[in-house]
């Protein structure tokens, strides 16, 4: 199975009344701005959630 690609790099492609569309560099996905902040968001949590069973 192929990992998830985590979207490390993003660039803006679009602009569109007060949605913003970036395109990740790595995988060519392209996706709202605010479903990267959200994604970013799940990461944070999942991560300090492993932190805290160690």
């Amino acid at each position: 199975m192929a990992s998830a690609c985590r979207h490390p790099r993003v660039r803006v492609v679009s602009r569109h009344d007060d949605t913003e569309f970036v395109e990740c560099l790595d995988c060519g996905e392209i996706f709202d701005s605010e479903e990267f902040r959200d994604m970013e968001i799940e990461d944070t949590a999942e991560t300090e959630n492993l932190k805290d069973e160690s």
